[in-house]
This record gives C-alpha cells, sequence and structure tokens, in this order.
C-alpha cells in the first residue's frame, strides 16, 4: 500500500478520498489555486501545494504543476477525483513517466471509452447495445444534419468528448438543427478542448439507470449493482438512488452483464460506470436498454452505491492501484436496502437553475437521520467559506439509507427539511418538492420529468404572516445581549406606562415591509405587519432564523426566505445605476455578443451569451429599443454587473 498519494482535486471529493486515505493509514497532500488557500480539503490533508490561480485553466487543469507537487511532496501516486484531469489519458501518461502510479484506469481505456462515438463502435463489436445514431469522423454541418434526418427527429447532438451535459442539445426540429450545433460546439470546445459531436436518436421516455463496476490488473471485473439517476435539469444528475425503482431480477441480470462485458472489453482496472439509456415506456424490458457512455472515474453518486454495498470504493481504489486483487468476488457482493443522494446547489430553481455565489454565513446540516434510517453529509465547504464563480457551486450531498425505498425516500426529506443554508441562493426546497412528487415517490420517473414540471416544482414560496414576524424579531436584535436577565434590559431605550418598541424595516422580493415590535409584560414580542399581528416569544418561536450582513433568513422546513434589513446609510447605493439597464443574472464570461452599441432591437431578441460554471446561457431583451452600451466579448461579469444599457426613448 502507497505511503502517500497526492489528490489532484479539490473540494467535496478531495474531502471524501483524504477521510479514506487517513482511515487506511496514508498521508495525503491536497493541491490548492488561489481562490481554495482556506479551503477546507487543504485543512483536511497532512500537506497542501499551492498551483497557481483561481481559473482551473491555470491551476487544477495544470499538469506539469501537479505532477511535480507530486514528486516534490514524496507522494508514490495520485487521485484524480472526478471532473478535471480525471478522465485524461494523457495525465495519465505523463504521471507514469514521472514513476509515479495513477489510482484509475490505463491510458489505454481511457482513450478507449474517452470519445463516445469510439466508444459505441467499440461496445457494438463486443456486443454490448447500443442507442441508434452517427459517431462517424465526419463533422461538416452537411454530414451531421443528413444523418440527423436519416435518424429522425428529434435528435440530440452530444458532445463526444466530456459529460456532465456540457455540450449537448436537444433539436426537435431541422430548422434549429445548425443553430444547436453551433452551441454546442461551443459549449464543448470550452468544457473540453474539443468541439467534435455525434448525433443520437432521442428516447421520448428514457430513463438513465447506470452499473458501477469495478476491475483489477489481474484480469477480475465485478459489478456493484445499478444506480437510477433519471431525475435529472439540463442533463445534471439532481437525485441519485441505487437500486433503480422497479427494476427486475430479469433486466438487472442483462444490465449488469452488459456492463461486465463493456468493462473487460478494454481491460479495466479500477472504478468505472457503464451508463445506460432505457426506455421506459413499457417498464423496464432487457430488449429495451441501450449503452450511452463509460465514465472512467469514480462517479459523484458512488455513496448511495456505498450505501447499499458496504463496501468502500475509494479503498478499493487504493488498493487495486497499489496492485491487489479486488477484495471480493462477485458472489460476495451483497444489495441491502436503499438509497438516496440529494445534490445541494448555489443554485436559483425558480430561475432556470441559474448557478450563484455568495458567502456560506449560516451553514447546519442534520446530525442524526429518521429512525430506522442512517445519513451521510458529503461536503467540501464549512460556515464562512465562499461559493466562487470559477468552480462547480456544489454544497454537498445528503445521502440517506434505509430497509425500503420508502424509509430512505422519507429520511431524506426529513434531511433536507432540517438543513438550514444563508448567505446564497440555494436549491434545498426545490429538492424537497421533487422528493414529494408523487410519481418521484412511486419511482415512476424519467429523464423529462423535472422539464415537464420545473414551473411547479421550482415556484417559489411566499413568506407567511409568522415568516415576516420571524424575520422581524431577528433584525431587530431585540435579545441580543446575553447578560440581559430580562426582556426589558434586552430591548435598548427607555419607555414609561407602556411596552418598549422597535421598528423593523425589510425587503423581500423587492417588497419594502415595516415591522412594529413591542415586548410584553410576559415577555413575548407582538409584532405589528402587513396588517396582521403576530405573537413570538423573544427566543424567537418555531421558525429558525439566521442573521448575516445586511440580511435575515427565516427557515421554514427546506423553504427559506431571506429578508434584506434596512439600512438607511446605504440608499444611496441601493439606487440603480442611471438609465434603463439590462443587468447579468449571475456571475459569468460574456462569451459572444449579438449586436452593437447603437443597434435597435426588438423584445425577446438574443443580445449576448454568459458562460457560467462552463454552461451557456442566452440572454435575450427585454423590450423594444435601441442599444446605448453592451460589455465586449471575453468580460467576466458579477451577478448584477450592467450587461446592456439601453438609451433612454423620447416622452
Amino acid at each position: 500500500m502507497f505511503d502517500k498519494i497526492l489528490i489532484a482535486n479539490r473540494g467535496e471529493i478531495a474531502c471524501r478520498v483524504i477521510r479514506t486515505a487517513r482511515r487506511m493509514g496514508v498521508a495525503t497532500v491536497a493541491v490548492h489555486s488561489d481562490a481554495d488557500a482556506g479551503a477546507l480539503h487543504v485543512a483536511m490533508a497532512d500537506e497542501a501545494v499551492h498551483i497557481g490561480p483561481s481559473p482551473v485553466a491555470e491551476s487544477y487543469l495544470v499538469a506539469d504543476r501537479i505532477i511535480a507537487a507530486a514528486i516534490e511532496t514524496g507522494a508514490q501516486a495520485i487521485h484524480p477525483g472526478y471532473g478535471f484531469l480525471s478522465e485524461n489519458p494523457g495525465f495519465v501518461e505523463q504521471i507514469e513517466a514521472a514513476g509515479l502510479v495513477f489510482i484509475g484506469p490505463s491510458a489505454r481505456a481511457i482513450r478507449a471509452m474517452g470519445l463516445k462515438d469510439a466508444a459505441k463502435r467499440l461496445m457494438e463489436k463486443a456486443g454490448v447495445p447500443v442507442v441508434p445514431g452517427y459517431h462517424g469522423e465526419g463533422q461538416e454541418i452537411v454530414i451531421l444534419a443528413s444523418k440527423a434526418r436519416e435518424i429522425g427527429y428529434p435528435v440530440l447532438i452530444k458532445a463526444r468528448a466530456g459529460g456532465g451535459g456540457k455540450g449537448m442539445r436537444r433539436v426537435d426540429h431541422a430548422d434549429d438543427f445548425a443553430e444547436a450545433l453551433a452551441a454546442a460546439r461551443r459549449e464543448a470546445k470550452a468544457a473540453f478542448g474539443d468541439d467534435r459531436v455525434l448525433v443520437e436518436k432521442y428516447v421520448e421516455k428514457p430513463r438513465h439507470i447506470e452499473v458501477q463496476v469495478f476491475g483489477d490488473n489481474h484480469g477480475n471485473v465485478v459489478h456493484l449493482y445499478e444506480r437510477d439517476c433519471s431525475a435529472q435539469r439540463r442533463h445534471q444528475k439532481v437525485i441519485e438512488e441505487a437500486p433503480a425503482p422497479g427494476m427486475t431480477q430479469e433486466m438487472r441480470a442483462a444490465m449488469t452483464e452488459a456492463a461486465v462485458t463493456a468493462a473487460k472489453a478494454i481491460g479495466y482496472s479500477g472504478a468505472g460506470t457503464i451508463e445506460f439509456i432505457v426506455d421506459a415506456s413499457d417498464g423496464l424490458r432487457p430488449d429495451r436498454f441501450w449503452f450511452m457512455e463509460m465514465n472512467t472515474r469514480l462517479q459523484v453518486e458512488h455513496p448511495v452505491t456505498e450505501m447499499v454495498t458496504g463496501i468502500d470504493l475509494v479503498e478499493w481504489q487504493l488498493r487495486v492501484a497499489a496492485g491487489e486483487k479486488l477484495p471480493a468476488r462477485q458472489e460476495d457482493i451483497g444489495l441491502d436496502g436503499h438509497a438516496f443522494e440529494a445534490r445541494l446547489y448555489a443554485e436559483d430553481a425558480a430561475r432556470g437553475f441559474l448557478p450563484a455565489i455568495g458567502t456560506l454565513h449560516h451553514l447546519r446540516f442534520p446530525r442524526e437521520a429518521a429512525a430506522g434510517a442512517a445519513i451521510r453529509i458529503e461536503t467540501g465547504v464549512r460556515e464562512g467559506d465562499a461559493i466562487s464563480p470559477f468552480y462547480d457551486p456544489m454544497i454537498a450531498k445528503l445521502v440517506t439509507h434505509a430497509h425500503t425505498r420508502e424509509a430512505a425516500l422519507a429520511a431524506l426529506s426529513e434531511a433536507l427539511a432540517r438543513t438550514e443554508i444563508a448567505g446564497s441562493v440555494v436549491n434545498t426546497r426545490f429538492l424537497a418538492a421533487l422528493a414529494a412528487d408523487p410519481d418521484f415517490a412511486a419511482g415512476n420517473v424519467d429523464t423529462g420529468m423535472i422539464s415537464r414540471r420545473q414551473e411547479a416544482l421550482t415556484a417559489p414560496a411566499a413568506p407567511t404572516v409568522g415568516h415576516v414576524a420571524a424575520a422581524a424579531l431577528a433584525a431587530a436584535d431585540v435579545a441580543a445581549d446575553p447578560k440581559a436577565a430580562d426582556p426589558w434590559t434586552a430591548l435598548a431605550g427607555y419607555a414609561h406606562f407602556q411596552p418598549v418598541a422597535r421598528q423593523v424595516a425589510l425587503t423581500h422580493e423587492g417588497e419594502e415591509i415595516r415591522a412594529r415590535l413591542a415586548v410584553a409584560a410576559n415577555g413575548n414580542v407582538r409584532i405589528d405587519t402587513q396588517g396582521a399581528t403576530a405573537w413570538l416569544p423573544l427566543s424567537g418561536g418555531r421558525f429558525a432564523t439566521a442573521r448575516w450582513p445586511g440580511h435575515v433568513t427565516v427557515f421554514a422546513g427546506a423553504a427559506s426566505h431571506t429578508f434584506a434589513v434596512h439600512d438607511p446609510f446605504a440608499d444611496a447605493e441601493a439606487a440603480a445605476a442611471g438609465g434603463d439597464a439590462l443587468r447579468a443574472p449571475m456571475p459569468g464570461l460574456v462569451k459572444l455578443t449579438r449586436a452593437a452599441a447603437g443597434d435597435t432591437v426588438a423584445k425577446g431578441q438574443a443580445l449576448l451569451v454568459l458562460e457560467a460554471m462552463k454552461m451557456e446561457h442566452t440572454i435575450a431583451a427585454p423590450h423594444d429599443g435601441e442599444i446605448e452600451e453592451i460589455v465586449p466579448e471575453g468580460t467576466q461579469v458579477t451577478d448584477g454587473t450592467v450587461l446592456v444599457r439601453f438609451r433612454e426613448q423620447a416622452t
């Protein structure tokens, strides 16, 4: 076994690897960019090495610096995590050339599965079923459009390199093909450095079911059952589970056999995932699944497999990379109960899942699971850490396990309701709404379910009078003095023959709210606001709250309501910039501008393309008008930056 390994990654996966390595007595080296100098994975590791500026292209994607850090610290092997360089065969070869061990598959295996088109041709030869499509080398638009017509619309354009939903576009009509292709290519180029694509038939009611496989360097390959990852938005997974609901023994046998066959066809070693697209229009049938792609690394959702099998996949990775045989035979790997994983992101679900940034001023996870269940929190952040625009905005993964699917899902819902995050917009309420959806609860899910029900699943909840009252009480700081023995002392000021009162001004979603608070003789607080009255104990009552700079957040189960606390000294700064302006809805890079100063544009016309978290978002004109100013291409903007200023119209 290795004495020391370097982890070529960041965030929760780096922390995850460190925990297992520490348990095994293996020392760890973290690498970090400027933005991650104070990150959790840096604090957890035995050593840490700075590898460059915050952008990934200048730090986490610079193989030479990572390998140099490993040599400098005496690490014997490098664990890639997932993302970044984890599926880069050139990185593997550089590591081996330096006399180090890559904790993962061979460069040859990664290359075999790294390009989706070549991988599918290989799988066809191995007898693994593949989805109908074009996987050839010709990339001219004439060829691709012609193949799309042959396949039949709708089709799916997919980047042949990478994953995570990047470089993917569904096309329903031939007239839209050219524009969708251009967008997919730009996104693929930005994310993977390769703009080549393939075109496949779009399955109308698809489920995404994947099989965890594991091989060693002695010719052994096993599977660790399947995961269902059908709950997706923008082709990115939201809630995953193991095993797949509705799975039959016949279907499982066919899928796992195909997965093991695929892994053996390339002499696979280490952890890998064979992803299948399943036509669920007539239940799960062994003749209705097709190979989609192989991820030659550990998956984000691997914890659900660990929960139902009791196997530490990272430990297996280290043992196999060190030359050991697989720790278990296929017949020794059991399946116990059911597990869910929900991905907590800093994102605004109500605004099309736009990524968000911010400081996590308040961060609380449930310490215990519901009765009869187990819970696991996977995170790479702590309270006080910032979600930056440079990296994926994941905050944590909530993982629950119980004997039945119903109990595991109930435990997940309870865990979401007890999670408190303030300082950034988060998707907790959306996840809870999805978990409570009747079809999802019944296991009747496909990859298009979220998009079909997005409005209902993401509709924001309006705060009640009780929520407003709790926010006003927290904003007033009436019980801020821990030395105070009674509410009279706690309240500033003096009153004679009447309750001591205080005025508080809040803002919620642009609406100004004024509240009057008065402490009664019994210690309760009367709060008058919006024409209604609420009584709360001085402690705040049944709603948990978080006070953070300029704001108060009230937690109501999985939902939360954030109020800006009025600052009379900041009125001047609160005024918007003069003129009619279109502001950035999120931090990102202006990738493309489609208009110029002086242009007259119509409502809905595309003005520019903003890239955030490696995804493209088209910004359209909110109304007719003439452009006075527009930000140039290549500009890095923050949330609220003026992108376009319109010329004032004469009245």
